[in-house]
């Protein structure tokens, strides 16, 4: 990285941008008194490339195969294949062979883009502000890019203003910059980006091609899938090794028979693609939905009934997912499935619906319901909780907070542990404890806010330091309720300190092998209105059934559940981000990201919660979710598909075509306005109108 300065005098702040080029490596950083004068400069940079000896540019994975351009997928990351493929397709009724999908990327949209604040320190120290989900990551880079020992760097993160993985790795890079020019100028330096810079960094979810061959038997049931997977990563590996593993977790959660796969992670010359919440989970669920409507399509029955026929028993869930299947009685995604029909009235609603789609020649509606299957991993954590003289109480987690409750889930963990003591006043210490910002000297070891679960992790090594302080506590206790009677929690504090207690714990919570990955399950239920005339899309009313164990607060779960699950609708249904050639288009400053006026946000979400039983492998019978709800918002692509499916039967009994060949279609991903437009004819008010000129015996 080659960085170059301004010199400059003073002991204020100084603010810093940086020069990027069109896949999003950085090539300098200015650094300059005032943020506009930084942004000025930034702009009257020159860069000259050298374009002799190059090669064309990857720009499709198609390119990538061609010229074997791939990033390596380490052998523990790659998932195995499931029962005998050859076996499965000979056993098939029919097949379907050489069907494509293809999934775009999605940008971030967090509230704050990526930001850092670095102040030099005595001793030659650095202390880095930076907005980042893996502190001790970014500590550990800036000491090795400073070449200072790890001790002299302090990275700390109050909150964040939003991440969904745009904030893991990819904001590594502005914590370095701005510590390295703080570093050299020996001045506090500020930079963060603007939207433009953010979204030519940040890079997005991870593009993908999918070719699948499926055999299945007359009734529905799948017995074999055979996948070919490209996924784009862009120029840098990233986090993407991870991104087969993570597609196959949600894409089996279907007994497909036998399940076999090839996966290539392609190097491409497009920004390097990161973690997006739920990075190939929601994909992998989609590419199941998908085969499962393709398949219900081409025997002509009803998708709901294809979906049941291919669910697990206990056996097979065993054969897919090995030990996270946990235990027979964790299996509650067929209660919920038959749970959410009664709730949502799915039945009632679809009849109603048939008769809604006869009546009405410009709108059609459609309804889906869909389950999930998501595995989840549980990392080591650390914790600390302190004790002060008053009896308010510091509690310090690895964890950051990006608005997901985080924080909230551990306040309560942390007054809920020390209740424990039951002396007078111990029962309400809620307002007594406050969480403090991560502070990777403070605390080591922080790891990772990702992947759902760092919340409930959090909570359980708050939950183990709180009983080493109440063991440490009861025998003084004891001894003083014996002495003076009744005790307060002010008073039992202040005679622990008298009494040389130590009142403040450190652990870190290792789950045991058995815990460290289970399955959540859930399901939901949407109903749509498309206009064939515009492509409109409404969303009438969604229902969500989610199984969170016994959660830790159901207030910031359903939060969750509802923002997770309307981000989603913007990957399925509304955001449309441009690759390929149109990447050129963003160096130029146009915007790429494509945003309809149009309101997909359900008129109607009903969200249940439920308790699937106690779970001791889990924290407090806790379970996540941050991520898996937003696989549900597949529910609305699958509606909308539906209700396509309607208009165009219709379009086919106007024009005398095969109503067979108008129902077999692939609705993209986005599902936009034009999309659905096109896919029920352009020219269908011409065509009705035909068929009111036009005698009966004509159309026959």
């Amino acid at each position: 990285m080659n960085v170059g300065y301004k010199t400059l005098f003073g002991t204020g702040p100084l603010f810093a941008e940086d020069v990027t080029e069109c896949v999003g490596q950085r090539l300098a950083v200015v650094v300059s008194e005032t943020q506009k004068k930084a942004d000025v400069a930034a702009k009257l940079a020159v860069v000259e490339y050298d374009m002799e000896g190059l090669e064309p540019p990857i720009l499709t994975v198609e390119q990538a195969v061609e010229r074997s351009s791939f990033f390596e997928i380490p052998s523990f990351l790659y998932p195995q294949p499931v029962g005998d493929i050859l076996k499965g397709m000979d056993e098939a009724d029919q097949k379907i062979i050489s069907a494509e999908i293809r999934l775009g990327s999605q940008y971030h949209f967090y509230m704050e883009t990526q930001t850092a604040l670095a102040v030099p320190e005595e001793d030659d120290c650095m202390v880095v502000y930076s907005s980042i989900q893996c502190p001790e990551i970014a500590h550990q880079a800036i000491a090795k890019c400073l070449g200072l020992p790890e001790h002299s760097i302090r990275v700390i993160t109050r909150r964040v203003g939003g991440g969904f993985g745009g904030k893991a790795l990819k904001a590594m890079p502005v914590a370095i910059s701005c510590a390295l020019a703080a570093y050299k100028l020996r001045r506090p330096v500020r930079i963060y980006h603007n939207r433009k810079t953010d979204m030519l960094t940040t890079g997005g979810r991870h593009p993908m091609k999918i070719t699948y061959n499926v055999g299945f038997k007359s009734g529905g049931k799948v017995t074999a899938l055979d996948l070919n997977i490209l996924i784009n990563a862009g120029m840098d590996a990233d986090i993407s090794p991870v991104i087969p593993h993570n597609m196959l977790s949600t894409l089996k959660k279907y007994d497909w028979g036998a399940l076999s796969f090839d996966i290539k992670v392609c190097k491409t010359n497009h920004s390097s693609k990161t973690a997006m919440r739920a990075p190939g989970e929601v994909q992998g669920t989609y590419i199941a939905e998908a085969v499962i409507e393709n398949v219900a399509s081409h025997l002509k029955m009803d998708v709901d009934i294809v979906r049941s026929r291919n669910f697990h028993t206990f056996e097979s869930l065993h054969c897919f997912y090995k030990e996270c299947a946990g235990e027979p009685e964790e299996l509650t995604l067929h209660a919920l499935w038959d749970k959410i029909a009664q709730s949502s009235t799915y039945y009632q609603r679809t009849e109603m619906i048939k008769e809604f789609n006869q009546l009405n020649k410009w709108h059609k509606r459609g309804i889906s319901r869909v389950p999930v299957v998501h595995q989840v991993s549980v990392r080591a954590t650390p914790g600390k909780v302190s004790i002060l003289s008053d009896g308010s109480i510091s509690v310090e987690v690895g964890g950051i907070e990006l608005g997901q409750g985080l924080w909230t889930k551990a306040k309560q963990m942390a007054a809920f542990g020390l209740s424990s003591i039951q002396c007078e006043g111990s029962t309400d210490l809620l307002n007594k404890v406050r969480i403090v910002q991560t502070d990777t000297l403070s605390l080591t070891q922080g790891g990772w806010t990702a992947g759902s679960t760092t919340s409930e992790s959090s909570c359980a090594a708050v939950k183990l330091c709180c009983d080493v302080l109440v063991e440490r506590l009861i025998p003084l206790k004891e001894r003083l309720e014996q002495q003076m009677g009744s005790i307060t929690w002010e008073t039992l504090i202040s005679m622990a300190g008298m009494h040389s207690v130590n009142l403040s714990a450190s652990c870190l919570y290792v789950p045991d092998f058995a815990s460290m990955n289970y399955l959540i399950y859930g399901a939901a239920v949407s109903e749509v209105e498309i206009n064939i005339l515009t492509g409109e899309t409404t969303i009438l009313q969604s229902d969500i059934i989610y199984d969170c164990g016994k959660s830790l607060n159901p207030a910031v779960d359903l939060g969750q559940i509802e923002g997770a699950f309307v981000q989603g609708i913007g990957f399925f249904m509304t955001e449309e981000y441009l690759s390929g050639a149109d990447e050129t288009v963003i160096a130029d400053g146009t915007w790429n990201y494509k945003i309809p006026t149009v309101d997909t946000i359900p008129k109607k979400l009903n969200v249940e919660i439920v308790n699937s039983g106690n779970h001791k492998k889990r924290v407090l019978s806790s379970k996540a979710s941050g991520e898996p709800p937003l696989l549900l918002s597949a529910s609305i692509h699958c509606a909308t598909r539906a209700a396509v499916r309607e208009a165009r039967k219709q379009l086919a009994s106007w024009s005398g075509i095969d109503e067979e060949s108008a129902t077999l279609f692939n609705l993209p991903v986005p599902a936009t306005m034009p999309v659905v437009k096109e896919l029920c004819g352009f020219d269908i008010v011409e065509r009705y109108l035909e068929t009111l000129s036009t005698p009966p015996t004509a159309l026959n």
